[in-house]
């Protein structure tokens, strides 16, 4: 791995928080190919299986987003051109369960990296990843959304990122900081915790597939409708917003489609050799549940010049295959 002393001192230097997550890896592989400098934050505790293809070519330290001073050091020391802001709570479920830590990492931890950047003479974006769940309650009023509906989140996840887009958004305005807010719809692939509906599906049908597991997959609530993106898709989208994005606005990174889970669930099945029963598991409800999110990418594409480039049907195979493999090992 390398050093922060003998890193080489170039243009395109990017700190991306959450490196070691599921998009946070992603990302950090997609800059890498584009010629940055990646530095990035690993929590405390974080294990770095899902980097470790590139944990070679990539700068880390580890840090809690709650350490303020911390923070305002290591921002000192690397002077990153770019800050990709990632890490956070992320599980909408979990974050009915851990209500305060999701709280305090996505808001509290939000407002201690802003602070620290604030000092940054040369930077030249932030991006801010925000999510789809914002908008919450809306979608009972229509399925389509774009960047000017109200949010009205309806879980702690929900609140805490519309919470951290309005403290992005004061920065900018009253700081001069240049964020540009990303609120990233659903989004799926290989490396994906089995916390999350795809990857659990797929989990299971590879257990089934070996033996494993009963020929009977156990799933919540398959009637909500999902607008989802490959996860490469939406880091080119951070990558395209650092770039091109606007500093004071929000851009939508989605597929502009619905489909329900239902739906989903019958494409992974369809891929599988096995004959496979369905079981409804109540416990895998959530408290709230938004029946329906759809975003308008409209801008995304006009101003980013973003688009598309992996089939919902490539992805769920490529998630399909990693899980195959995982169990198979």
């Amino acid at each position: 791995m390398p050093t922060w002393k003998n890193c080489v001192r170039r243009k395109n230097k990017a700190f991306v928080t959450g490196i070691a997550g599921f998009a946070g890896s992603y990302l950090a592989g997609n800059l890498l190919e584009k010629g940055f400098e990646v530095f990035g934050l690993l929590a405390p505790e974080e294990k770095t299986e899902n980097i470790a293809t590139i944990k070679k070519q990539v700068y880390l330290t580890r840090a809690d987003l709650m350490d303020d001073r911390r923070l305002v050091k290591i921002i000192r020391q690397i002077k990153p051109d770019y800050i990709f802001h990632l890490a956070a709570m992320a599980s909408v479920g979990e974050s009915f369960k851990k209500a305060r830590p999701t709280y305090q990492i996505n808001f509290f931890g939000t407002l201690n990296l802003l602070d620290a950047a604030v000092e940054l003479k040369t930077l030249e974006k932030v991006i801010l990843v925000s999510s789809g769940d914002i908008y919450g309650r809306a979608a009972l009023e229509t399925k389509s959304f774009d960047e000017s509906r109200s949010p009205e989140p309806i879980s702690p996840y929900g609140v805490s990122k519309f919470a951290a887009e309005v403290l992005g958004q004061f920065y900018h305005m009253h700081h001069g900081l240049p964020i540009v807010r990303a609120r990233a719809f659903n989004h799926t692939g290989p490396r994906q915790s089995e916390t999350y509906v795809i990857p659990s599906f797929c989990r299971q049908i590879a257990l089934i597939e070996a033996g494993r597991q009963k020929p009977e997959i156990l799933v919540g609530n398959l009637s909500a409708r999902r607008d989802i993106s490959d996860v490469r898709d939406i880091v080119e989208g951070y990558y395209l917003l650092a770039q091109k994005g606007k500093p004071g606005r929000i851009y939508h990174l989605c597929s502009g489609k619905s489909l329900s889970i239902s739906d989903l669930l019958n494409t992974l099945l369809s891929l599988s050799n096995e004959k496979i029963a369905v079981k409804v598991d109540k416990k895998r409800f959530r408290k709230a549940d938004i029946p329906v999110l759809r975003g308008n990418n409209r801008r995304a594409a006009k101003e980013l010049g973003w688009h598309r480039r992996y089939s919902l049907e490539e992805t769920l195979k490529a998630t399909l295959d990693y899980w195959r493999m995982k169990i198979g090992h």
